[in-house]
Protein backbone atom coordinates (compact mmCIF):
# COMPACT_ATOMS: atom_id res chain seq x y z
CA UNK A 1 0.00 0.00 0.00
CA UNK A 2 1.14 3.39 -1.29
CA UNK A 3 1.77 6.32 1.75
CA UNK A 4 0.87 9.78 0.52
CA UNK A 5 3.80 11.91 0.28
CA UNK A 6 1.43 14.86 1.85
CA UNK A 7 1.89 15.36 5.38
CA UNK A 8 -0.51 17.04 7.24
CA UNK A 9 -2.33 16.08 10.99
CA UNK A 10 -5.52 18.95 9.39
CA UNK A 11 -6.25 17.30 6.80
CA UNK A 12 -7.05 14.25 5.32
CA UNK A 13 -7.93 13.55 1.27
CA UNK A 14 -8.67 10.23 -0.28
CA UNK A 15 -8.15 10.55 -4.04
CA UNK A 16 -10.90 9.64 -6.99
CA UNK A 17 -9.96 6.07 -8.37
CA UNK A 18 -9.49 6.96 -12.06
CA UNK A 19 -8.21 10.80 -11.02
CA UNK A 20 -5.26 11.14 -8.33
CA UNK A 21 -4.94 15.07 -8.47
CA UNK A 22 -9.01 15.02 -7.92
CA UNK A 23 -10.22 14.57 -3.85
CA UNK A 24 -13.57 12.24 -3.61
CA UNK A 25 -13.38 12.83 0.42
CA UNK A 26 -12.26 15.45 2.44
CA UNK A 27 -11.77 15.46 6.28
CA UNK A 28 -10.70 18.09 8.41
CA UNK A 29 -9.63 16.47 11.79
CA UNK A 30 -11.38 13.27 11.16
CA UNK A 31 -14.79 15.32 9.89
CA UNK A 32 -16.12 14.69 6.42
CA UNK A 33 -16.25 18.01 5.14
CA UNK A 34 -18.30 17.36 1.66
CA UNK A 35 -20.23 14.03 3.05
CA UNK A 36 -21.24 15.04 6.76
CA UNK A 37 -20.37 19.06 7.93
CA UNK A 38 -21.29 20.68 4.49
CA UNK A 39 -25.17 21.95 5.59
CA UNK A 40 -24.99 21.18 8.97
CA UNK A 41 -22.01 23.00 9.89
CA UNK A 42 -21.26 26.61 10.13
CA UNK A 43 -18.33 28.97 9.28
CA UNK A 44 -17.05 29.08 12.94
CA UNK A 45 -17.66 25.91 13.36
CA UNK A 46 -15.44 24.73 10.55
CA UNK A 47 -12.69 27.71 11.53
CA UNK A 48 -12.36 26.62 14.69
CA UNK A 49 -12.18 22.97 13.55
CA UNK A 50 -9.15 23.89 11.14
CA UNK A 51 -7.47 25.89 13.86
CA UNK A 52 -8.35 24.20 17.55
CA UNK A 53 -8.67 20.48 16.24
CA UNK A 54 -11.41 19.65 17.23
CA UNK A 55 -15.43 20.59 16.54
CA UNK A 56 -16.50 23.14 18.74
CA UNK A 57 -19.00 23.49 22.00
CA UNK A 58 -22.15 25.54 20.85
CA UNK A 59 -21.09 28.15 22.83
CA UNK A 60 -17.62 28.90 21.37
CA UNK A 61 -18.94 28.77 17.88
CA UNK A 62 -21.72 31.37 19.38
CA UNK A 63 -18.76 33.45 20.34
CA UNK A 64 -16.24 32.79 16.81
CA UNK A 65 -19.37 33.92 15.25
CA UNK A 66 -19.85 37.09 17.54
CA UNK A 67 -16.06 37.52 17.06
CA UNK A 68 -16.21 37.44 13.69
CA UNK A 69 -18.90 40.36 13.56
CA UNK A 70 -17.06 42.68 16.27
CA UNK A 71 -13.64 42.09 14.14
CA UNK A 72 -14.92 42.21 10.31
CA UNK A 73 -15.04 45.99 9.83
CA UNK A 74 -12.61 48.26 11.65
CA UNK A 75 -13.74 51.38 10.08
CA UNK A 76 -11.50 53.79 7.48
CA UNK A 77 -9.98 54.94 10.52
CA UNK A 78 -7.57 51.78 11.10
CA UNK A 79 -4.34 51.83 9.65
CA UNK A 80 -5.29 48.10 7.98
CA UNK A 81 -8.61 49.37 6.17
CA UNK A 82 -7.00 53.40 5.01
CA UNK A 83 -4.24 51.12 3.67
CA UNK A 84 -6.96 48.65 1.51
CA UNK A 85 -8.39 52.16 0.50
CA UNK A 86 -5.34 53.53 -1.02
CA UNK A 87 -5.04 50.01 -2.75
CA UNK A 88 -8.33 50.38 -3.88
CA UNK A 89 -8.29 54.05 -5.02
CA UNK A 90 -5.38 53.52 -6.47
CA UNK A 91 -6.02 50.96 -8.97
CA UNK A 92 -4.29 48.08 -7.32
CA UNK A 93 -5.61 44.40 -7.72
CA UNK A 94 -7.25 42.84 -5.28
CA UNK A 95 -4.96 40.24 -3.82
CA UNK A 96 -2.50 43.73 -3.08
CA UNK A 97 -5.21 45.56 -1.63
CA UNK A 98 -5.61 42.58 1.30
CA UNK A 99 -2.14 42.33 1.54
CA UNK A 100 -1.59 46.19 2.29
CA UNK A 101 -4.20 45.34 4.89
CA UNK A 102 -2.27 42.08 5.74
CA UNK A 103 0.88 44.06 6.30
CA UNK A 104 -0.40 47.39 7.87
CA UNK A 105 -2.67 45.34 10.62
CA UNK A 106 0.11 42.98 11.54
CA UNK A 107 2.11 45.33 13.59
CA UNK A 108 2.33 45.67 17.65
CA UNK A 109 0.35 48.62 18.02
CA UNK A 110 -3.43 47.75 16.70
CA UNK A 111 -2.53 45.02 15.17
CA UNK A 112 -2.50 41.06 15.12
CA UNK A 113 0.90 41.01 16.88
CA UNK A 114 -0.24 43.04 19.31
CA UNK A 115 -2.78 40.14 19.89
CA UNK A 116 -0.08 37.36 20.17
CA UNK A 117 1.40 39.19 22.86
CA UNK A 118 -1.35 40.01 24.88
CA UNK A 119 -2.64 36.13 24.67
CA UNK A 120 1.03 34.99 25.88
CA UNK A 121 -0.12 37.53 28.70
CA UNK A 122 -2.82 36.26 29.25
CA UNK A 123 -1.05 32.38 29.05
CA UNK A 124 1.45 34.27 31.73
CA UNK A 125 -0.58 36.53 33.89
CA UNK A 126 -3.81 33.89 34.06
CA UNK A 127 -6.80 36.22 35.96
CA UNK A 128 -3.77 37.51 38.74
CA UNK A 129 -4.30 40.95 39.07
CA UNK A 130 -0.95 41.30 40.78
CA UNK A 131 0.38 39.64 37.93
CA UNK A 132 -1.19 41.85 35.25
CA UNK A 133 -0.32 44.68 37.14
CA UNK A 134 3.83 43.65 37.19
CA UNK A 135 3.85 42.36 33.83
CA UNK A 136 2.74 46.29 32.65
CA UNK A 137 4.92 47.68 34.83
CA UNK A 138 7.76 46.23 33.51
CA UNK A 139 7.22 44.45 29.77
CA UNK A 140 9.49 41.14 29.68
CA UNK A 141 12.41 41.53 26.76
CA UNK A 142 11.62 40.00 23.27
CA UNK A 143 13.39 36.79 22.66
CA UNK A 144 16.60 37.09 20.52
CA UNK A 145 15.37 34.77 17.46
CA UNK A 146 12.27 37.19 17.66
CA UNK A 147 12.55 40.30 15.17
CA UNK A 148 10.06 42.37 17.04
CA UNK A 149 11.04 45.39 19.11
CA UNK A 150 9.83 45.28 22.51
CA UNK A 151 6.50 47.01 22.38
CA UNK A 152 6.44 50.83 23.83
CA UNK A 153 2.81 50.48 25.43
CA UNK A 154 0.68 47.81 27.52
CA UNK A 155 -0.37 45.40 24.91
CA UNK A 156 -4.12 45.08 24.52
CA UNK A 157 -4.62 49.20 25.24
CA UNK A 158 -5.36 51.88 23.06
CA UNK A 159 -2.43 53.65 22.66
CA UNK A 160 -3.98 57.23 21.56
CA UNK A 161 -7.05 56.53 23.75
CA UNK A 162 -8.29 58.93 26.57
CA UNK A 163 -11.26 57.13 27.43
CA UNK A 164 -12.59 53.49 26.99
CA UNK A 165 -14.50 53.58 23.64
CA UNK A 166 -18.34 52.66 23.63
CA UNK A 167 -17.86 49.62 20.99
CA UNK A 168 -15.24 47.70 23.15
CA UNK A 169 -16.99 48.04 25.90
CA UNK A 170 -19.87 46.81 24.34
CA UNK A 171 -17.90 44.13 22.45
CA UNK A 172 -16.62 43.09 25.86
CA UNK A 173 -20.26 42.90 27.98
CA UNK A 174 -21.42 40.51 25.00
CA UNK A 175 -18.64 38.20 24.63
CA UNK A 176 -18.71 38.15 28.56
CA UNK A 177 -22.17 37.22 28.67
CA UNK A 178 -21.45 34.67 26.12
CA UNK A 179 -17.82 32.76 27.49
CA UNK A 180 -18.00 30.03 29.73
CA UNK A 181 -13.55 30.53 29.81
CA UNK A 182 -12.50 32.51 32.72
CA UNK A 183 -10.92 35.57 31.32
CA UNK A 184 -13.52 37.64 29.98
CA UNK A 185 -15.69 37.82 32.60
CA UNK A 186 -12.62 38.62 34.79
CA UNK A 187 -11.23 41.37 32.25
CA UNK A 188 -14.91 43.09 32.49
CA UNK A 189 -14.38 43.56 36.33
CA UNK A 190 -11.14 44.33 36.51
CA UNK A 191 -11.05 46.55 32.98
CA UNK A 192 -10.89 49.83 35.18
CA UNK A 193 -7.62 48.64 37.82
CA UNK A 194 -6.25 47.20 34.50
CA UNK A 195 -6.27 50.91 32.65
CA UNK A 196 -5.38 52.48 35.35
CA UNK A 197 -2.27 50.14 35.98
CA UNK A 198 -1.60 50.61 32.07
CA UNK A 199 -2.60 54.31 32.33
CA UNK A 200 -4.28 53.57 28.78
CA UNK A 201 -8.07 52.53 28.35
CA UNK A 202 -8.50 49.02 26.68
CA UNK A 203 -8.36 48.38 22.98
CA UNK A 204 -10.11 46.16 21.15
CA UNK A 205 -6.94 44.38 20.64
CA UNK A 206 -7.35 43.50 24.73
CA UNK A 207 -11.17 42.40 24.13
CA UNK A 208 -10.08 40.20 21.36
CA UNK A 209 -7.30 38.49 22.34
CA UNK A 210 -9.10 37.36 26.16
CA UNK A 211 -11.99 36.16 23.83
CA UNK A 212 -9.27 34.01 21.66
CA UNK A 213 -7.36 32.89 24.69
CA UNK A 214 -11.04 31.71 26.24
CA UNK A 215 -11.45 29.91 23.10
CA UNK A 216 -8.24 28.03 23.69
CA UNK A 217 -6.31 29.63 21.47
CA UNK A 218 -2.40 29.95 21.59
CA UNK A 219 -0.79 33.19 20.55
CA UNK A 220 0.03 31.79 16.93
CA UNK A 221 -3.33 30.87 16.06
CA UNK A 222 -4.75 34.14 17.99
CA UNK A 223 -2.59 36.46 15.64
CA UNK A 224 -3.33 34.22 12.46
CA UNK A 225 -7.60 34.48 13.15
CA UNK A 226 -7.55 38.29 14.26
CA UNK A 227 -5.54 38.77 10.68
CA UNK A 228 -8.39 36.58 9.08
CA UNK A 229 -11.48 37.88 10.78
CA UNK A 230 -10.84 41.39 9.75
CA UNK A 231 -10.19 41.15 6.33
CA UNK A 232 -14.12 41.85 5.18
CA UNK A 233 -13.82 45.17 6.51
CA UNK A 234 -10.78 45.92 4.17
CA UNK A 235 -12.30 44.19 1.30
CA UNK A 236 -15.32 46.03 1.38
CA UNK A 237 -13.76 49.39 1.56
CA UNK A 238 -11.46 48.89 -1.58
CA UNK A 239 -13.88 47.72 -3.48
CA UNK A 240 -15.74 50.71 -2.43
CA UNK A 241 -12.87 53.33 -3.36
CA UNK A 242 -12.18 51.11 -6.60
CA UNK A 243 -12.62 53.03 -9.85
CA UNK A 244 -12.66 56.64 -7.39
CA UNK A 245 -10.46 59.86 -8.51
CA UNK A 246 -7.74 60.31 -5.38
CA UNK A 247 -9.08 63.49 -4.92
CA UNK A 248 -12.27 62.30 -3.41
CA UNK A 249 -10.38 59.90 -0.84
CA UNK A 250 -12.86 60.43 1.87
CA UNK A 251 -10.31 60.93 4.60
CA UNK A 252 -8.60 63.96 5.92
CA UNK A 253 -6.60 65.97 3.54
CA UNK A 254 -3.01 65.88 4.16
CA UNK A 255 -1.39 69.79 4.29
CA UNK A 256 1.99 69.28 2.91
CA UNK A 257 4.59 72.08 4.75
CA UNK A 258 6.12 72.44 1.64
CA UNK A 259 3.91 71.45 -1.31
CA UNK A 260 5.26 71.61 -4.88
CA UNK A 261 2.54 73.32 -5.88
CA UNK A 262 2.23 76.30 -3.86
CA UNK A 263 6.61 77.36 -5.43
CA UNK A 264 6.83 80.00 -7.52
CA UNK A 265 7.90 79.80 -10.47
CA UNK A 266 11.33 78.22 -11.28
CA UNK A 267 11.61 76.63 -8.08
CA UNK A 268 10.63 73.37 -9.23
CA UNK A 269 13.95 71.69 -9.04
CA UNK A 270 15.05 73.37 -5.57
CA UNK A 271 15.09 70.49 -2.92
Amino acid sequence: MSVSPIHTRIWQETPEADNPFATQVARCHGYDVYGAMLGRAGWADMVYLLFLGEAPQPWQARMMDMLAVAMANAGPRDPAVHAAMGGGIGGSTAASSLMAALAVGAGQSGGAREVFLAVRDWLDCGCDLAAWRARIATRPDQDEEDIWPTPEHAVGFDVNGVSTSLIVRQTLDALARESQGPRLGWLQSNRVMLEEAARLPLAMTGVAAAALADLGCQPGQAEMLFLLLRLPGAAAHALEQGGNSYKRFPFYPVELEDDPARRGPGLESLP
